[in-house]
């Protein structure tokens, strides 16, 4: 228990007590633990139904964007590019 003393105007002294205020553990704003989104559950859904499907994403994305970089085309391209005007909009005047 903390005391604290003041003096009013007139002279008077006051005590006040202030009881401890224990900390409760800080609980997150965002924490949801029991919410799971619509989309969540379809895809969770899908996946339970389709344990394939995973293997076949990333076979996709093989196809798409998994791709060998060639160092020596790419170092032709940088060369090849032309630098762009400070305002492209601007007519030749």
């Amino acid at each position: 228990m903390a005391r604290f003393r003041f003096w009013e105007a007139s002279g008077a002294t006051k005590t006040l007590l202030f009881l401890p205020l224990y900390r409760l553990p800080a609980m997150s704003f965002f924490r949801r633990p029991d919410y799971s989104s619509d989309t969540s559950q379809f895809i969770d859904q899908l996946k339970a139904q389709r344990p394939e499907l995973e293997a076949e994403q990333r076979q996709g994305r093989g196809l798409l964007w998994d791709k060998p970089i060639d160092r020596d085309i790419q170092a032709e391209f940088k060369q090849g590019r032309v630098a762009q005007k400070p305002y492209v909009y601007q007519t030749k005047a």
